[in-house]
């Protein structure tokens, strides 16, 4: 039914928003706990056993918050525990990717231009790349590179960089980048969920039965919290880079992620410096501004060479249901001339468009078949396409639309 087009975006719709939420929540919880961490200090009047304090004021009042850097000899009767945020940010996340780039994946996930693989190889890859991944960091983490914080973040950007690449060489630039960002994020939660957690359950365990924990639980939580810390910023950026067909869909879309990963670091840095010591050292905003610059200078290389053009492509089966279905010819005439002057690989609507908004092109009969999902939702169903209705597309071209679409459904 074409209904079901409707009811899956909602899903989708609402799926994205518990995702954002929980996002939020995660991330606003992480923020303030390693800031609380690093502007924590000493003072003579502390419990037995408490390495430094804060006070903070908001709301109206005043809080006191004391760290033991072990745990405190007596175990609180209310104990809070923040894990949720992160597990249901992933949880969420990986119901988001699977109604996009599995499900969608048709569209969404594989570039037949860079590997011709099927849909279900494809999801193969997807989701053991997300396993491969945190495999692997446990192990380095677990390894004697975990006495050497310095050389371990060197080494997982390297792996970064190579998923990066690896990533770009299969999916569309889309799905890479968004890749990019759920294998970061596996590594984040799963770093709560088998090593955070876990530490601390031994650390209450231990004092429940009057045993004194041992300090080297909390060493490796908080070598792992500090990763999931200078992650976080470019997670956030892959996450939204499907918006930005500059960032996306260029040449050297891979590069911009390893990029991005370095700003994240430089930009953490200056805060996580300034909350400990007061000052954040400036050259970390020329080093972020600079890397920016590179990014979007890195995003212009499709313009380098003398545009080279993209043959055509066979139509395959999902697609030749589309253009088969009754309707199409006037579907095909109305988006024409009402939608590919900016959906086209040469823009000539705006000298602002270097690219189709989000890399989105309706050239040919096949490009609007294999997108009629997305042209019925944005310019059939609502009136989000054309945007501000610049072409004057009426209102019987919509239901036109429409029908098509319904049309193909029922082929």
């Amino acid at each position: 039914m074409y209904d079901a087009a409707i009811l899956w975006d909602w899903f989708a719709f609402a799926v994205r928003w518990l995702h954002v939420i929980t996002a939020m929540a995660w991330i606003g919880a992480s923020f303030y706990f390693i800031a609380l961490d690093l502007m924590l200090k000493p003072a003579d009047d502390m419990p037995e056993g408490a390495t430094g304090e804060e006070w903070e004021v908001h709301g109206g009042g005043f809080y006191h918050t004391t760290k033991f850097m072990v745990a405190p000899a007596r175990m609180p009767e209310h104990l809070t525990w923040h894990k949720w945020q992160s597990y249901w940010t992933w949880l969420s996340g990986a119901a988001l990717l699977m109604i996009v780039y599995w499900v969608g994946g048709e569209l969404y996930l594989i570039d037949t231009a860079k590997a011709d693989l099927s849909l279900f190889t494809g999801i193969l890859i997807s989701g053991a790349s997300l396993t491969l991944g945190w495999v692997i960091y446990d192990f380095l983490c677990k390894s004697k590179l975990g006495d050497t914080p310095t050389a371990l973040m060197l080494l997982l950007f390297v792996m970064l960089v190579v998923m990066s690449w690896g990533y770009h060489q299969v999916f569309t630039g889309r799905a890479a980048m968004l890749h990019l960002g759920a294998f970061t994020a596996t590594i984040m939660t799963a770093n709560v969920f088998f090593i955070i957690m876990p530490n601390q359950r031994i650390v209450v365990a231990d004092l429940k039965a009057g045993r004194t924990p041992d300090a080297k639980y909390g060493k490796i939580a908080k070598l792992r919290s500090t990763h999931n810390n200078y992650l976080t910023l470019p997670v956030i950026f892959l996450m939204l880079s499907n918006h930005y067909p500059l960032a996306f869909a260029t040449q050297f879309s891979w590069i911009i992620a390893a990029l991005v990963f370095l700003m994240g670091v430089t930009i953490r840095h200056y805060f996580n410096t300034m909350h400990r010591t007061g000052t954040g050292p400036h050259w970390t905003w020329a080093a972020t501004a600079l890397l920016f610059i590179a990014i979007a200078w890195l995003s212009t290389a499709n313009t380098w060479g003398d545009g080279a053009t993209t043959e055509a492509r066979v139509p395959n089966a999902y697609e030749e249901t589309f253009m088969a279905a009754e309707g199409f010819d006037a579907a095909h005439t109305i988006v024409m001339g009402r939608c590919s002057m900016c959906h086209a690989q040469e823009q000539f609507w705006s000298d602002t468009l270097l690219w189709a908004p989000k890399a989105v092109v309706l050239d040919t009969p096949a490009d609007i078949a294999r997108n009629a999902r997305a042209i019925y939702l944005h310019a059939g169903v609502s009136h989000a396409m054309p945007p501000a209705n610049v072409t004057y597309i009426t209102d019987e071209e919509r239901l036109a639309l429409v029908s098509w679409y319904k049309n193909a459904n029922e082929y």
